[in-house]
């Protein structure tokens, strides 16, 4: 299965969930698109499950033939499985170029990340799915400074994630993975474990 592209303001609605995180999708109809979508009837625990799998898949924007894969080498480190996964999904280069600032929303920032334009420790990385390290530099290529896109999003002031540093050059570092308190608050992750645990 691909990539989703199609609106994530009806998938956000459909969930109940921000994909953006701002809130947005939600504060004009907060219910489900279509007809019948101010109908929320009982769903079993398969479908509470899937929702939660959906929402986080469809947060970063990941194949699910990705995020699984990611599941499963999450699995293999010591620790909570679905801290360790989402700490994973975090940790992804066009995340993080979302996290810093340079980049609105994570779509951009992978296209950021797919064309080239960032770096990672002073080479060019343009593989979305990348995982950072705490302590790498990611930073914009000289001549994709002056992007329209990335010059938006710097003027939109974007709050920075504790985890994330940006410099006065542009030069942001992953510093720490983050702690679980401080990303994707709403997230039930033991429910994508039991998911793929049947």
């Amino acid at each position: 299965m691909s990539r989703f592209t199609g609106s994530t303001w009806k998938v956000s609605r459909r969930l109940n969930y921000s994909i953006s995180e701002t809130g947005k999708e939600l504060k004009k109809r907060p219910y489900a698109p279509g007809q019948h979508g101010q109908r929320r009837s009982k769903i079993s625990d398969y479908g509470v499950q899937l929702q939660e799998k959906q929402k986080v898949r469809f947060t970063y924007g990941v194949s699910e033939k990705q995020f699984h894969k990611t599941f499963v080498e999450a699995g293999k480190l010591n620790g909570i499985h679905g801290i360790n996964f989402l700490v994973f999904l975090e940790s992804r280069l066009d995340n993080i170029v979302y996290r810093l600032g340079f980049a609105k929303t994570r779509a951009q920032a992978r296209q950021l990340v797919n064309h080239g334009h960032i770096l990672v420790d002073g080479k060019k990385v343009d593989i979305a799915s990348y995982r950072l390290a705490p302590g790498q530099k990611i930073s914009l290529r000289e001549s994709s400074k002056d992007l329209k896109v990335v010059k938006e999003a710097l003027e939109a002031q974007f709050a920075h994630a504790d985890y994330v540093a940006l410099d006065a050059n542009l030069v942001g570092t992953y510093a720490r993975y983050p702690e679980r308190n401080e990303f994707l608050p709403e997230i039930n992750e033991q429910l994508i474990v039991e998911f793929y645990s049947r």
